[in-house]
């Protein structure tokens, strides 16, 4: 099946929260068939959660009575963890998210095979706006790299790329059963060799800093000095390093200046993915004023995601979108889609057709 690039209008939002939008588009490219409803979308997500932490959810059919056209397309994956309902902590209250349980979290392998099969539930126009991703590895096995190319050849055809995968996450880390992922462990360097050498879309979760900050965000200098030592990677840094208890530094936008600025990171985009993230980056009119000029200033680097976990309807899903209003206002129109759809459509364009020719080589190489 050929990929279709959806060409998307711009959408409007009324002061009320309801979300309207255009059919028109421009540019669209003579061989393409997307449909004139398509062409309505407001944004592609590039962080989007199917399933939650008990590996529970809605189905990927689901999804798209959810969303309609008003998506074009979607980075879907699960969650690679499990969390583990332990009677003698939670007795008969069972836990559906890592906050709710005292009790450890677990690796769960069977998540990538749930993905493949919900995306091959789908029908061939809507495969075409669904890149489905690799979760359920962990990263800090050195076997990890290869549980990536073995989903990749189970499911041919299926794979954009892998992530959303944690290395450092403020509580989860440290409720993992067995060792917490690491910058220092080379097991994540084979998983980012495989990343390059597949031509894979891997989309990292790393905070830059500890919930207790100190005077330089703990995780920043370690995170740059594996990033740039695969330079081959295509990687999303989700939500720039921030999360639900990890706070925006002091310096935070001038150390995301300083990174986008040096050209050994060309390879990382980032994602400004989450609920939480926007309410830093719009908490005033002065924090969005900054945002948005960083974003004018760097405008292929930041893709727009949502990071809802198995919503039930469209407020849910959509809640990152409209919090983000104060930011859209700001932006001119190039850098706003930019950041909505033209930078996702550029990253996993790229990466599409590198996976499916190494999906053929290898299988080639395999057969009698």
């Amino acid at each position: 099946m050929t990929r279709r690039r959806l060409t998307v209008g711009r959408p409007m939002l009324l002061c009320t929260g309801l979300l309207l939008f255009g059919v028109a588009a421009a540019g669209t490219d003579d061989n393409d068939t997307t449909n004139a409803s398509q062409s309505a979308a407001l944004f592609h997500d590039v962080h989007f959660h199917l399933l939650n932490y008990v590996q529970r959810g809605i189905t990927a059919k689901q999804y798209f009575k959810i969303v309609g056209d008003r998506v074009g397309r979607v980075a879907m994956f699960g969650i690679p963890l499990q969390q583990k309902w332990d009677y003698f902590i939670s007795g008969d209250r069972a836990p559906n998210y890592y906050l709710l349980s005292d009790a450890a979290l677990y690796y769960y392998s069977f998540v990538d095979a749930v993905i493949a099969m919900e995306y091959r539930s789908l029908d061939e126009a809507q495969q075409a706006r669904v890149d489905p991703m690799i979760t359920g590895f962990n990263p800090t096995d050195m076997y990890a790299a290869d549980h990536i190319r073995r989903v990749l050849l189970t499911f041919p055809g299926v794979f954009s790329g892998i992530g959303e995968f944690s290395v450092h996450k403020e509580f989860v880390s440290s409720k993992i059963a067995g060792h917490a992922a690491s910058l220092r462990n080379p097991a994540l360097g084979r998983i980012l060799e495989a990343v390059a050498e597949i031509g894979l879309v891997a989309i990292l979760h790393c905070d830059i800093d500890t919930v207790r900050a100190g005077e330089r965000p703990t995780h920043y200098d370690s995170l740059l000095n594996v990033l740039s030592a695969h330079p081959g990677a295509s990687v999303i840094w989700a939500h720039t390093g921030l999360g639900r208890f990890v706070g925006p530094a002091d310096e935070h936008v001038a150390l995301l200046e300083e990174m986008l600025t040096d050209a050994r990171y060309d390879h990382v985009v980032m994602d400004i993915s989450w609920d939480e993230v926007a309410k830093y980056i719009v908490a005033t009119a002065d924090t969005a004023a900054v945002w948005a000029a960083l974003l004018e200033k760097h405008p292929t680097r930041f893709l727009f995601g949502t990071d809802s976990v198995a919503p039930l309807n469209w407020d849910r899903y959509a809640k990152t979108y409209v919090d983000y209003e104060p930011l859209w206002q700001r932006l001119s129109a190039g850098t706003r889609a930019r950041v909505e759809r033209l930078n996702y459509e550029r990253v996993f364009d790229a990466a599409i057709p590198k996976v499916r020719a190494w999906e053929r080589d290898q299988l080639a190489a395999m057969s009698p």
